[in-house]
């Protein structure tokens, strides 16, 4: 509800400013993964290493309309332990030629627009985001967004009303929708791997009836889209 009103109240101060196409209503059958690469978890003082953004037009990764972009530390900021280093396997040497946080940011938002936003955890990446965004727009991200965590947790619950729930790693969460792991941490390769993961979790609300009577409610499709199939890339 609060976010709802945030949206109206910048929607109606912001309609004339350069950055209004943001605050548009988001285009029908239109999402994007994003995923970030990170110093840790810690919205408040961490930093972001780089940035993904895959976009899905209905049942199509559109890999080759991707975003990338690798962000270049300020001289003044710690460089990134060593424990982080094996995680996201990104060194300082790797970032050197990247692009200011500022620019790589105001470069994801006007290739974005106002499409929808789906990510595990996403809420986690755009309270990264929002630590730079205000500065350039006026404004925090207003995008709809979509965690891939509720949603599998929807789905579990109802092939399963009894369930327990807990705890969803990225992984398992993939396992079970039978969505292989792509270069994971990577930027890139978990948007992509979380793409894949909302096209099976969709799948269900765009079944005719016909279609869902052949299958058990909330199954998916028999595989999702893999690299090399022709709904796949565009």
């Amino acid at each position: 509800m609060m976010r709802a009103l945030r949206v109206w109240r910048d929607r109606h101060r912001h309609r004339r400013g350069p950055w209004a196409a943001l605050l548009a209503p988001p285009p029908a059958s239109q999402w994007v993964s994003l995923d970030l690469e990170t110093t840790g978890l810690d919205p408040r003082r961490d930093r972001i290493l780089s940035i993904a953004a895959v976009p899905i037009a209905g049942r199509r990764i559109q890999l080759g309309a991707r975003f990338e972009a690798l962000v270049r530390p300020d001289p003044t900021d710690a460089p990134p332990d060593l424990d982080a280093i094996r995680h996201h396997r990104l060194r300082p040497q790797d970032l050197e030629h990247g692009v200011a946080l500022h620019d790589a940011v105001a470069a994801l938002l006007h290739w974005l627009g106002p499409r929808v936003l789906v990510g595990y955890r996403i809420g986690f990446d755009i309270a990264m985001l929002d630590r730079v965004v205000p500065t350039i727009t006026g404004f925090r991200l207003p995008h709809r967004r979509i965690d891939l965590v509720d949603r599998f947790r929807a789905r579990a619950r109802h092939r399963q009303p009894d369930a327990i729930g807990g705890e969803v790693d990225f992984e398992h969460m993939a396992a079970a929708l039978g969505v292989p792991m792509l270069a994971r941490h990577s930027a890139l390769g978990d948007a992509m791997t979380a793409a894949a993961c909302w096209l099976v979790l969709d799948a269900p609300a765009r079944r005719s009836p016909d279609a869902a009577s052949q299958h058990d409610v909330g199954a998916g499709p028999a595989r999702p889209p893999r690299p090399g199939d022709e709904n796949y890339l565009i």
